[in-house]
């Protein structure tokens, strides 16, 4: 009797290290794929932050070069969206590009392990065949992204210019409008890439006022002269 309660009192020892490692195991396969999920993420929002500043700053420099040689109110909406429209076009039709010759790099090498036989010794390794194939990107999902967040950072200084009639006043405010977008793109990009934020965010203010005031300054100056 002795013997038979030492032998199932050992026996329950050793089963409990055993459920605790592999709960153990479990808990850090979630957090190491919540931690990719949220890393794919953040490169996404980094990236349609970044796009949507291209947008803000190609358009608000379009708009304030055409506002230094007109002061049509028109003439500069019109700028303001030809810009928009061609910035998103030319944004979508380059990220496809890109996009679909990464996923025909893929397809391919994809295609030389198959042939290779290296994806079908065990089923650990088919499962993670499958995974690659649902992690390889979407070049229609790119393009329509990058052609989103271009054409929201253009409407700011459009929604700004839109509804000023007075030349000095419309220039001001696009201005003001375009300096706190510019802090907040340059921020959200600090933070989604865990940069210093203060920095960050100086950064693209200084270039996007460098970007509008030498398009501003190079059309005036060609303007003025007459050509």
């Amino acid at each position: 009797m002795e013997t038979t309660n030492g032998t199932s009192f050992n026996n329950q020892k050793f089963t409990i290290p055993v459920v605790n490692d592999v709960e153990q195991q479990t808990s850090m396969e979630l957090e190491a794929k919540d931690d990719f999920n949220y890393s794919k993420r953040s490169q996404w929002l980094r990236a349609a932050v970044l796009g949507a500043n291209d947008g803000l700053v190609s358009t608000a420099s379009l708009m304030m070069g055409v506002g230094a040689v007109k002061q049509d109110i028109k003439a500069m909406i019109l700028t303001g969206f030809a810009g928009l429209v061609a910035g998103a076009c030319s944004m979508a039709i380059g990220e496809f590009v890109s996009v679909y010759s990464q996923l025909d790099i893929e397809l391919a090498q994809m295609k030389r392990d198959k042939q290779r036989g290296e994806n079908r010794e065990t089923e650990a390794e088919e499962d993670g065949k499958e995974g690659e194939k649902e992690s390889l990107p979407n070049p229609l999902q790119a393009a329509a992204a990058s052609a989103l967040s271009f054409s929201v950072g253009a409407m700011v200084p459009l929604l700004a210019a839109s509804f000023i009639r007075e030349y000095k006043v419309r220039l001001g405010v696009v201005i003001g409008a375009v300096t706190l977008a510019l802090l907040v793109f340059g921020w959200l990009g600090a933070v989604l890439g865990k940069a210093p934020t203060v920095r960050s965010a100086v950064r693209v203010l200084v270039g996007g006022w460098l970007a509008m005031a030498i398009t501003f300054g190079l059309t005036k100056l060609i303007g003025s002269s007459g050509l």
